[in-house]
């Protein structure tokens, strides 16, 4: 059952939430405070929230770089994954990145994650090749693009 999820603009009363589902997405390998007060400075208004019943179920984090950006950081609270919330913030920030005239989007996902992978493959991101032990941990990554109309 999809959920009902509004998606807005980070604020800094957001950061204790983020973190939690951050942990809660990524344990050990989990983004810090100092990481995330970066995020909101250098990417700005496409640092976005999914909210649920007034409460925060995730965030996405992109940055632009010419007529490129990059999705840096996306994490789902578990409890709510597979009902929306990723589709919600995938489509909020392609529609932010169409109206800056962006042409291409990239990310790089964990070979392993193959829930992520669909995700993405659903929103029309493509493999473009392996990147051979991109995590700390070793594992590969994987390189996907979108083309933007």
């Amino acid at each position: 059952m999809l959920l009902r999820i509004t998606v807005r603009k980070f604020q800094a009363g957001d950061m204790d939430r983020i973190l939690e589902v951050e942990h809660a997405s990524f344990g050990r390998d989990a983004y810090d405070r100092n990481l995330f007060a970066e995020f909101s400075h250098k990417c700005g208004d496409l640092f976005l929230v999914a909210e649920r019943r007034s409460r925060i179920c995730g965030y996405i984090v992109t940055c632009i770089r010419g007529d490129r950006a990059e999705l840096v950081s996306i994490a789902i609270d578990p409890a709510v994954r597979g009902r929306g919330a990723g589709s919600a913030l995938l489509e909020s920030t392609l529609r932010r990145l169409q109206r800056r005239r962006v042409s291409r989007w990239g990310l790089v996902v964990r070979v392993s994650n193959t829930p992520g992978r669909a995700l993405y493959a659903k929103h029309g991101f493509r493999k473009l090749r392996i990147v051979p032990g991109y995590y700390e941990d070793g594992e590969d990554g994987l390189l996907m693009t979108k083309s933007l109309p």
